[in-house]
């Protein structure tokens, strides 16, 4: 699958709508209770990049950012603004906002994950797209030095150690985010006219798998 790094013009998405979807099968048993499953493990985001436009200038770098990705063909980098840190909106990025491994004496490589809980439950989300210059990882509660002890793979969201972490050592991490999306259909369809008259188009992204 072809992926352009680059990230969707940041002002564009800015109010844009949207968010995590699932998908829930459901059958309803003859005595009235249900069976629920699902078949994916992960969530998957969409959003609509026609909310955020405010003006003709707007439109054009719309259209050629969808040019340039070939419409449905490449994939790119979306700012979600609602959830694009590891840590609360009120909170400055930290080295220990999230555990993101245990270190088992051995292991020098691990993802990047963001964990949601709520009660007794908790998802933890995979983060493939970290932007790079923002990651912070610490061991065992103790910051380390990017180039010197760890390095990141923006394009992964792998992160590797000099030196492989202790067992039991927690393995923390904190980061800002992009999410790897396409654009959900191969048409845009607008009018001076009717986007002066407050008329934006639709425009559906869609996360993809990495």
């Amino acid at each position: 699958m072809a992926f352009d790094e680059v990230r969707f013009p940041a002002n564009l998405s800015f109010g844009s709508l949207g968010g995590p979807e699932r998908r829930t099968e459901i059958v309803t048993l003859a005595n009235g209770y249900e069976e629920r499953n699902t078949p994916w493990a992960q969530s998957r985001r969409r959003f609509d990049a026609g909310v955020g436009l405010r003006s003709l200038d707007d439109m054009e770098a719309l259209v050629a950012f969808f040019e340039a990705r070939r419409g449905q063909l490449n994939g790119f980098r979306w700012k979600d603004w609602t959830d694009y840190r590891s840590c609360p909106a009120s909170r400055e990025v930290a080295f220990d906002d999230q555990v993101i491994a245990l270190g088992d004496g051995e292991t020098v490589t691990f993802p990047l994950v963001k964990v949601y809980r709520s009660g007794d439950q908790s998802y933890a989300r995979p983060i493939t797209k970290p932007v790079a210059g923002s990651v912070r990882v610490g061991i065992a509660g103790d910051p380390l030095v990017e180039g010197l002890q760890f390095s990141v793979d923006p394009t992964t969201g792998m992160v590797s150690f000099t030196e492989p972490p202790d067992v039991g050592a927690p393995v923390t991490a904190g980061y800002e985010f992009d999410v790897p999306v396409r654009f959900d259909t191969d048409r845009i369809q607008t009018s001076v006219a009717s986007f002066q008259a407050g008329d934006v188009p639709s425009v559906p992204v869609i996360e993809v798998r990495i």
